[in-house]
């Protein structure tokens, strides 16, 4: 691997690091610091500086979370537990937070901050309250191969590092935070797997805004699925969310907000417009897990050295947050476990719009040239610009169905078993044959995308479903809604969910008939 001469320089420095008093961005630069915010962390600064931490604690431990397509190991330090192991770190009692940074390799300040918070841990300059109070799951670089592939060319316009990013998508070409759902990719199968065994109570995902030039330095996101468990949703954005922007605007004078971006409307209004609910998208997947989840991006437009810095203020905050409130996080968790069976829960949305106006804080930039690639950069000024407009930032059901008792699988249908597997759905196997009153959905239509996404010609069914008995060979595979994850289970088997198994075109083989392949006993 080649280095910057500057950070050769500033790793010998830092060779007998286990025998200093401390380490800091002297002794134990990130790539980043040690180039001056010229370039970011590449795969094995990362490894080598999560050693020297771990080898700093003993409480602070390097394991892999799983592998990339091109057998990569994804490194996650885990930080607070004598016992490293998913069965150690749950005996441990503590509050389980979950941090990742790098799911776009080209959005590279989670990757930088998530660095230097674990070497503040290290060095004991961080506060005792977050390894005493709570075990850290620290994943600084999730998408390893991307981070590998550096071009002066990704992220245009995007403020730097000015000596090359990482892409977006893995080495398979699929957007990681697309592939929640399907589990295409060894490296999301490798993130569920870690949540099946650690189970986080908070996920935090740190990312690098597109588009809108707005006065923020960051804007964050809870689970944005309407079916997202209200008792988490409304912790985050009645008490958390509040808490953390006042706490950065207090220390630091900055201005953190809810993700957006601004669209002119047909009516001449401005909406300021988050994402997208559905979760394939890692926020709104952990939230139908009924976990926390905080999305975090930092502005594109701000500095490459200002961005590091407040995500790093928005994850200490965080930090601080959850170990004040660790009971009120607990409490809304085991609330979020109850059944569902039952529940009228949403398979289709759309946005929502806020019934007032909100000031939303605008911005300005200026051109610079990237002086190695000659492209131009945006660079964020001082100037905001405080403006109304509609926000559009909740989604509201456009269909739904009655969560039922229980669905049934008949054994053939892998894809759909593999993935219920590998999310950690419980499954049942019926030993003899039953008869059972159930639904089974007839498809009157079926709509096709023209054009593949992320390797599949998404897939909406339309019909209904229609009441009957049917005898159920032995070998059928039962779920049981009345699980934990019963939320996430019917959102992958309803046949018109917007982002389920059907959707993906995994059941295509089973639904040529007309009749979709899996049958539901209703809740009565």
């Amino acid at each position: 691997m080649r280095h910057s001469l500057l950070l050769i320089a500033g790793l010998a420095v830092a060779a007998p690091l286990h025998a200093q008093r401390t380490l800091d961005a002297t002794t134990l630069p990130t790539r980043a610091e040690a180039t001056g915010w010229v370039e970011t962390s590449r795969y094995a600064d990362v490894m080598e500086f999560l050693q020297v931490v771990a080898e700093r604690r003993s409480d602070a431990h390097l394991i892999s979370m799983g592998y990339t397509s091109e057998g990569r190991s994804i490194p996650m330090l885990v930080v607070g537990a004598d016992d490293p192991s998913p069965e150690g770190v749950r005996a441990s009692g503590k509050l389980r937070v979950y941090l990742q940074g790098n799911i776009h390799a080209g959005e590279v300040p989670g990757k930088e901050a998530l660095q230097m918070l674990v070497r503040d841990i290290a060095s004991g300059t961080a506060p005792e309250s977050w390894t005493d109070d709570l075990v850290l799951l620290v994943v600084p670089m999730y998408n390893v191969d991307g981070n590998e592939r550096v071009r002066l060319t990704n992220r245009p316009r995007q403020h730097g590092p000015i000596g090359g990013m990482g892409q977006r998508p893995n080495a398979m070409d699929l957007d990681l935070n697309r592939d929640h759902m399907k589990l295409d990719s060894p490296e999301a199968r490798s993130v569920v797997g870690m949540m099946n065994r650690y189970d986080p109570h908070v996920s935090v995902d740190l990312h690098t805004t597109n588009g809108t030039q707005h006065g923020y330095h960051l804007t964050y996101s809870p689970p944005l699925h309407p079916a997202a468990p209200a008792a988490v949703v409304d912790l985050l954005r009645n008490t958390a969310f509040p808490r953390i922007t006042n706490a950065v605007r207090d220390a630091h004078g900055w201005e953190m907000y809810y993700y957006g971006n601004a669209r002119s409307l047909p009516n001449g209004e401005t909406g300021w417009y988050t994402f997208d609910h559905r979760p394939r998208f890692n926020n709104n997947y952990v939230g139908l897990r009924n976990r926390f989840a905080i999305l975090s991006e930092a502005y594109s437009y701000a500095t490459f050295e200002d961005r590091v810095k407040a995500t790093r203020w928005f994850v200490d905050e965080i930090l601080n947050w959850a170990v004040d409130d660790a009971d009120a996080i607990r409490s809304a968790v085991e609330a979020a476990d109850a059944s569902v069976v039952g529940a009228t829960l949403p398979t289709r949305a759309t946005f929502e719009a806020a019934d007032t106006l909100s000031t939303i804080l605008m911005g300005e930039t200026v051109e610079e040239p990237n002086p190695w690639s000659g492209q131009t950069m945006l660079r964020r000024t001082d100037v905001t610009i405080p403006t109304q407009m509609r926000e559009y930032g909740t989604f509201t059901a456009t269909h739904t169905e009655v969560a039922p008792l229980r669905y049934y699988l008949p054994a053939e249908v892998a894809p759909a078993l593999d993935r219920l597997a590998f999310h950690g759905v419980v499954t049942t196997v019926l030993e003899s044959e039953r008869t059972v009153s159930v639904e089974s959905f007839r498809i009157d239509s079926t709509s096709v995308a023209p054009r593949p996404f992320q390797g599949h010609n998404e897939v909406e069914l339309f019909g209904e479903w229609v009441p009957g008995q049917q005898t159920l060979p032995a070998g059928t595979v039962q779920v049981e809604v009345a699980q934990p994850l019963g939320r996430l289970a019917f959102y992958l088997l309803e046949p018109r969910s917007d982002d389920g198994l059907a959707n993906w075109a995994l059941l295509d083989r089973w639904t040529s008939e007309g009749t979709y392949p899996i049958l539901r006993e209703p809740a009565h």
